[in-house]
């Protein structure tokens, strides 16, 4: 990754921090240290079909995704939407949410505005790895000001 001299970023193929969540991926292409705060994004990559989040509420930031590959079930509010390749889905802060795979493989972008999350997922991985249960999952969600609002999907921890 290169910085330039007044906030610039160049991150390469290949450079970008990976993060193993076991049943899905996270790749880092910019945290808020790299944006000034201004927004974080990330790439997920499911492994299997079925796998997604609890139910939850950003309090911080604002959601938006972008699907690259495969299909997800998006929830916004008590509606669900099928969403292929190519769609774009955006959560404003404060709205209930969650995703579901629908085909193994399936990859998005999450672009968080402003920054947040990208800690989060460090925390999860490193939790997953000991054994993390529910309650540890709200703890670590609640430091990323994040309110999970429904049952934790199998799978997910």
């Amino acid at each position: 990754m290169a910085t330039i001299a007044g906030g610039g970023v160049v991150l390469l193929p290949g450079e970008a921090r990976k993060i193993d969540l076991g049943g899905f991926g996270v790749v880092v292409h910019a945290d808020g240290d790299a944006t000034g705060g201004a927004f974080s994004l990330i790439e997920t990559v499911e492994r299997s079909e079925g796998m997604g989040p609890p139910l939850h509420v950003h309090r911080d930031c604002a959601e938006s995704f972008l699907v690259l590959a495969g299909r997800y079930r998006m929830h916004l509010d008590g509606t669900d939407f099928d969403c292929p390749a190519g769609s774009f889905v955006y959560v404003p802060r404060g709205m209930t949410h969650t995703f579901q795979t629908l085909e193994p493989g399936s990859r998005k972008l999450n672009l968080y505005t402003p920054a947040g999350m990208v800690g989060y997922f460090d925390e999860l991985a490193a939790g997953i790895a000991v054994g993390l249960d529910d309650t540890g999952l709200d703890a670590i969600a609640g430091r990323f000001e994040m309110d999970v609002v429904g049952p934790v999907p199998d799978g997910y921890l």
